[in-house]
C-alpha cells in the first residue's frame, strides 16, 4: 500500500523534521519531504507561486502515493495539483480551518507575517467561511524556522493567541507548519483550544489510508 506524501515545500530541514514529528503518532502513514530548490521561508508572492510549481510537479511523478498534503499555511500548489493528479491533494490552512470550525463558533489564526494575511484571506474567501474568522494576527516577520522554536518569540505569540482570544476565538490556527512544536503549550496557557494545521491534515488524510486497509474476513 502507499503512502500519503507530506511535502514541505520550503527548503528548511528543520521545519521537515518538526512536520515528520507532528505525524508520527498516526504511525507509518506518511513520507514526508520538501523541495530542496525551494526559498527557507515562503513569504512572498513569488515564493509561492515557486512553491505551488514544485509541489505540482513532484505530486505528478508520485502515483504510488495515496494523496498529497502541501504543507504550508498558504496552501501552495493546492488547486493546480488537485487539476493535474487523480488523488486527494489536502492543504493544511484548509485543514485547519476545518478543524477548527469543528471545536468553535469563531476561530483565529496566528499568521507568520502581515504579508500572508491577505493570502490567506483569498482562501477563506474561497471557502466561504470568512464570517467565522473572529481575527487573525501577524508575528514579525519571522522564519518558519525560528516560530515555533525560538524561545523569545513564544511571548509574542502567547499575546496574540491571547487578543484572539479576546477578540471572540474560540479555536486558534498556527498559521505555519513551523509552529508545531508550541502547540500544546499555547492551548494550556491560554485554555482556547488550538490548531496545529499539519496534524490536522494528516487527520483528514488518514481518511484515504483508512478506504484502503484490508476488510477483515473479506477475500484476497
Amino acid at each position: 500500500m502507499g503512502k500519503i506524501l507530506v511535502v514541505n515545500p520550503n527548503s528548511s530541514a528543520v521545519v521537515t523534521a518538526g512536520i515528520a514529528e507532528a505525524l508520527r503518532p498516526f504511525g507509518d502513514h506518511f513520507e514526508v519531504t520538501d523541495l530542496p530548490e525551494g526559498p527557507a521561508t515562503i513569504a512572498t508572492e513569488e515564493d509561492v507561486a515557486r512553491a505551488a510549481i514544485g509541489f505540482a510537479e513532484l505530486a505528478q511523478t508520485r502515483p504510488d502515493a495515496l494523496a498529497f498534503v502541501t504543507a504550508c499555511f498558504s496552501d501552495p500548489g493546492l488547486d493546480l495539483a488537485r487539476s493535474l493528479v487523480p488523488q486527494p491533494v489536502i492543504g493544511v490552512q484548509e485543514a485547519g480551518i476545518l478543524a477548527a470550525l469543528g471545536q468553535a463558533d469563531l476561530f483565529g489564526i496566528i499568521a507568520l507575517s502581515a504579508r500572508s494575511i491577505p493570502r490567506h484571506r483569498r482562501r477563506m474567501r474561497m471557502m466561504g467561511v470568512l464570517d467565522r474568522l473572529a481575527g487573525e494576527l501577524p508575528l514579525p516577520d519571522v522564519s518558519a524556522e525560528d516560530s515555533g522554536r525560538d524561545e523569545a518569540l513564544y511571548a509574542h505569540l502567547l499575546s496574540l493567541a491571547t487578543q484572539l482570544g479576546e477578540m471572540g476565538a474560540g479555536a486558534v490556527v498556527l498559521g505555519c507548519a513551523g509552529m508545531g512544536p508550541v502547540r500544546a503549550r499555547l492551548e494550556a496557557d491560554t485554555g482556547l483550544a488550538i490548531i496545529d494545521p499539519v496534524t490536522a491534515a494528516g487527520g483528514m488524510a488518514m481518511a484515504r489510508v483508512i478506504d484502503h486497509l484490508p476488510v477483515a474476513g473479506a477475500r484476497a
